[in-house]
């Protein structure tokens, strides 16, 4: 019953005549450090409010570049006096050697793709400013993988409506559960 509460009061939040501004800063936060992604705030409130789902799929996408380049500028400007060391502390040292050598195979397109998939697009931002990357590449290849995602989020719930609403509060705790023991299962596998 934990994630059927959790449910409710994610859906209450985005009723909340803030939940926009919520959702920009949320989004802004978590292309920089926050660890949430913002579909957990997206989702409902597309589903909550189905007529204003391309409205959130926007503020969405445009606060999620913003911070994009904030990251940017970080990496740009602070990596190795005081990103790297954050990064470490936190676990994600291991990622951003990653990021680097995926970079260097890849370039910009580690960014559409890091936009759009659920591999922590924060890491790439910053990663993108220590590499130096050309700044205009990767502000479009950002806008287009984040746009892409959260207009697909916003494009679902909208189009399932009433019915998924319904149908996700039927089966959130049983979803729910299922993620936790994958991310479980994931972990030990991968450690």
């Amino acid at each position: 019953m934990i994630f059927s509460k959790l449910y409710d009061v994610t859906m209450k939040w985005a009723k909340h005549p803030n939940a926009e501004r919520f959702l920009g800063v949320m989004s802004f936060s978590e292309s920089v450090i926050f660890p949430i992604p913002v579909d957990v705030m997206l989702a409902p409130m597309s589903l909550a409010k189905p007529d204003n789902a391309w409205r959130y799929a926007l503020i969405a996408s445009v606060t999620s570049v913003l911070g994009g380049i904030f990251g940017y500028f970080l990496g740009l400007f602070f990596f190795e006096s005081l990103i790297q060391p954050y990064l470490v502390s936190i676990g994600y040292g291991h990622k951003l050697d990653d990021a680097i050598s995926w970079f260097e195979q890849y370039g910009v397109w580690v960014v559409f793709i890091s936009g759009f998939s659920p591999i922590p697009y924060k890491v790439f931002t910053i990663t993108a400013g220590f590499m130096q990357m050309a700044l205009l590449p990767f502000v479009i290849s950002s806008a287009i993988g984040r746009s892409m995602r959260f207009y697909l989020v916003c494009g679902l719930m909208k189009w399932g409506g009433k019915a998924m609403e319904e149908k996700i509060r039927q089966y959130v705790d049983i979803i729910g559960w299922a993620v936790v023991i994958l991310a479980i299962v994931l972990f030990f596998i991968l450690k």
